[in-house]
């Protein structure tokens, strides 16, 4: 459905995509996580048709990137596009005119999509009366309004209190469910654990590694995380190499990779002798991933 080969950009020096090889498959979900500065931005900005690659190609459903593809693309930005002062039904009948919806297709278009994202109750109430969840979903809907194939969403959930972030996941994974295709760019790991069949990790332009969270978790050798608090830490790491277990700092945690699937009591019977304060069993989160492939 998306395929980007080969895609290079540089600003003078500084190489922002090197290489850059990903495809994203009709109707699922592929998650780009990376830091700030990691090329997430460029890349979107090529696929919208913004700026130009160097060299490598973009295409969706066999169209190379053009202007004819961005009517196939909508994107909810994670600056809201929104107008404050008009209600919803006026922003996504703004935004409708702009993709060249005629007008009773648009009030139609303005209608379904409001019911989309839970809002029709809200089309004449004005954006700065709505909460900041509410305002995310209208954001969603400016990029639906036009039937895209390609939905893009950067850092839907930014800012968001728990609830409300919890609806957009809700949203989200109905708009899969209707076939639509989505790229969604997160520093939220847990979202992408739980929205994503397919996750690429970028840095410096790179994709590091690429698949689904049970693919990318072969990358770290361990069954389980054992996350410890212990005065004797020196001491617990020398007794965990014993055993096989490969330690990590994760901040201020001290943790140990356990390469096999053990019972608690096992577990503790490894550190027998040295005072333990705590102790916690973890799975492999992507969190652990994306720090061994970055960091």
């Amino acid at each position: 459905m998306l395929r980007i080969k080969n895609l290079n950009k540089a600003y003078g020096k500084r190489k922002v995509l090197q290489d850059l090889t990903l495809h994203i498959e009709h109707g699922k979900i592929y998650g780009l996580l990376g830091a700030n500065g990691s090329g997430k931005t460029t890349t979107i900005n090529i696929i919208c048709n913004l700026v130009k690659a160097d060299s490598g190609y973009v295409t969706i459903y066999n169209q190379e990137v053009s202007e004819e593809t961005k009517k196939i693309i909508g994107i909810a930005p994670q600056e809201n596009l929104l107008y404050k002062t008009l209600s919803c039904e006026e922003n996504l009948n703004f935004f409708a005119l702009i993709y060249g919806l005629d007008s009773h297709t648009r009030r139609q278009q303005v209608e379904a999509t409001l019911s989309a994202v839970n809002l029709l109750d809200r089309a004449k109430s004005p954006v700065e009366t709505l909460s900041g969840g509410m305002q995310r979903r209208l954001n969603i809907a400016v990029a639906l309004v036009h039937q895209p194939k390609l939905v893009i969403l950067d850092e839907p959930t930014t800012g968001l209190d728990i609830e409300a972030r919890y609806e957009i996941w809700e949203l989200i994974r109905q708009l899969k469910n209707q076939g639509i295709t989505i790229l969604l760019t997160t520093h939220l790991l847990d979202e992408a654990e739980r929205l994503c069949d397919k996750i690429g990790i970028l840095k410096s332009g790179r994709i590091l590694a690429e698949g689904s969270l049970l693919e990318l978790r072969k990358r770290i050798p361990a069954q389980e995380i054992v996350i410890v608090q212990t005065s004797e830490e020196e001491l617990a790491i020398a007794r965990a190499l014993e055993y096989g277990f490969t330690p990590r700092r994760y901040g201020r945690d001290l943790a140990f990779w356990v390469p096999e699937q053990l019972e608690l009591k096992e577990i503790l019977s490894r550190f027998d002798g040295i005072p333990l304060d705590s102790i916690a069993r973890q799975p492999v989160r992507l969190e652990y991933i994306y720090l061994e492939l970055t960091q």
